[in-house]
């Protein structure tokens, strides 16, 4: 009885042949965060010498633009909204040479504390005379959260806009004369009225405006989603439209709009998710 066996090396040649084709090794891609939690900044890097154009990656459903870092890595800046839910996000990274990278975040619970604050009733139960203007700035404001410059502006770490700590945690649940409100979405740095206000990195001032709810307000795009909020201003120092570097003062502490005190409120922005401008001072250093 004959037996007819393939030899070893034929068998394993026609094997590799039929395997899919492969990149020759996958880079490693680092994410770095304070924690992954609620309103905190995620950075991306990615080990590769392609152009950040040819890259593509998503989070929390959403294109991530990519940027030069250095010689040989590119970034992104991904941020937790402040309203995810706990659990599993996937970030995914698709380079020029086929490979395809996936990472999951474990987003968990994070608790804010709750303030109660007395402030003029206007601020709480707006009169029907503003009810057009606080809704026209509304549109003005998503406006320019989904138009933000294509370029990066900023570069280096970034600073904080007043000397000090914090004194209002971001995410702090607000009641207003015993009304809840939106949660805090910055931070607040108690300054004295006149005290100046700097960039805290470059960028474009894209909003200059007295608006309702956040008194004198400066906005500043950063560049690929990146802004800066900083509101209640007495008075402003940049126009709409001007570049500012960083450090560069753009205005002065007031205590316009909704507030209780003179105080500077520092609100950020990455790709439309609100995050801890302490979280951005941290990662980006």
């Amino acid at each position: 009885m004959r037996h007819v066996a393939a030899p070893i090396a034929v068998l394993a040649a026609l094997i590799a042949f039929a395997a899919p084709l492969r990149s020759a090794e996958t880079p490693t891609i680092q994410l770095e965060a304070r924690a992954y939690q609620p309103g905190e900044l995620v950075v991306l890097t990615i080990p590769t010498t392609a152009a950040p154009a040819a890259i593509r990656v998503r989070a929390f459903g959403h294109n991530v633009p990519v940027f030069q870092t250095g010689s040989g890595t590119c970034g992104a800046l991904i941020g937790i909204d402040l309203d995810v839910l706990p659990g599993n996000q996937n970030v995914t990274i698709d380079l020029p040479d086929g490979n395809h990278v996936v990472k999951t975040i474990t987003v968990t619970r994070r608790r804010f504390p709750t303030r109660q604050l007395r402030v003029d009733p206007d601020f709480v139960i707006p009169p029907p005379t503003v009810e057009a203007r606080i809704a026209h700035e509304a549109r003005e404001l998503a406006a320019i959260w989904t138009t933000p410059s294509a370029e990066r502006l900023w570069t280096g770490a970034f600073e904080r806009p007043v000397p000090g700590e914090a004194t209002s945690s971001f995410g702090t649940r607000s009641i207003f004369n015993g009304q809840p409100r939106s949660p805090h979405g910055g931070a607040d740095f108690l300054s004295p009225a006149g005290t100046p206000i700097h960039a805290p990195a470059a960028g474009r001032i894209i909003l200059a405006q007295d608006l309702y709810f956040s008194g004198n307000t400066v906005i500043i795009d950063h560049g690929l989603g990146l802004f800066s909020m900083l509101a209640h201003l007495s008075a402003f120092e940049a126009r709409e439209g001007d570049r500012v570097e960083a450090g560069q003062v753009v205005g002065r502490v007031g205590a316009t709009g909704r507030v209780t005190g003179p105080h500077l409120h520092w609100a950020v922005r990455v790709g439309g998710a609100r995050v801890d401008p302490l979280s951005v001072l941290a990662m980006l250093r």
